[in-house]
């Protein structure tokens, strides 16, 4: 039973059909097509919708559809619908997963302060699906022997044994209980690209050194839960200072575009 998959490990990683590139140039090893990962997107996200509970807010969930829904239309494929639900949780978290969903926990409005600072966590998370980073996570624990099998890839579906550790590698820790963090180069390349991706959406790419500040105070020493696996705050914040000369062009062009800012709820 445990020698087929190992066997179709080895043909995918030998074959060649593994090894991609990521948008910053980095080489990936993804095993998982496309529709895998949505379908383990899917259920992860319907899992999380019950046992978390959802917010009943109808001006923050509106504020966070208004923010979130600015980000994906940004994005250079629009064949993906993509779902946001918030969750009423003090947690400072958000996430985003294959299959177009964006979950984003009420606490995160306790520290990203404007709406410019909401689209930061948000395009960063964004960023992590379209750099397939989650494939990258999923494809690890597969070839570090954690225990899943290529053909249980369908959550909930027959008892899969292993769900906590495909849903911690889709980023969902903290949400489970299960760590299998994001690396640093993951999360350094999930900065660029969400910084990008706010300015083409019309958000001030400046407020994400603002954003990333207020992490750095909140939670004492080790910030909150977002933070536990990411580059330290000096270093985050640096690098995003000097995005700024490419990012803010890109703000002042699309920003004119917008006609209507999100409003936060108070």
């Amino acid at each position: 039973m445990k020698i087929f998959p190992l066997l179709l490990l080895a043909v995918l990683i030998t074959s060649g059909c593994a090894t991609h590139q990521s948008p910053t140039g980095r080489s990936q090893t993804l095993l998982f097509s496309a529709q895998e990962m949505s379908k383990l997107g899917d259920s992860s996200f319907a899992e999380l919708k019950k046992r978390e509970k959802l917010s009943n807010n109808m001006a923050l969930n509106q504020y966070v559809d208004c923010v979130a829904s600015r980000i994906t239309r940004a994005l250079p494929d629009q064949s993906q619908r993509w779902e946001v639900i918030v969750f009423d949780s003090k947690q400072v978290n958000a996430f985003a997963l294959p299959g177009g969903h964006i979950g984003v926990y009420a606490g995160l409005l306790d520290v990203a302060v404007n709406e410019h600072q909401l689209a930061t966590v948000i395009g960063h998370e964004v960023a992590h699906v379209l750099a397939n980073h989650s494939n990258e996570q999923v494809s690890r624990a597969q070839m570090t022997g954690a225990g899943m099998q290529l053909a249980d890839l369908a959550l909930g579906v027959g008892g899969v044994s292993n769900q906590e550790v495909y849903m911690a590698a889709l980023g969902l820790g903290v949400q489970v209980g299960y760590t299998l963090p994001y690396g640093r180069e993951q999360e350094s390349e999930a900065d660029i690209m969400g910084v990008e991706l706010m300015a083409k959406a019309g958000f001030d790419p400046a407020q994400s050194v603002e954003l990333w500040r207020n992490m750095a105070k909140a939670g004492g020493e080790q910030g909150p839960e977002l933070l536990s696996t990411h580059p330290s705050h000096g270093q985050r914040i640096s690098q995003l200072q000097k995005m700024q000369a490419q990012a803010q062009p890109l703000y002042e062009a699309n920003r004119v575009s917008v006609k209507n800012s999100c409003q936060r709820p108070k």
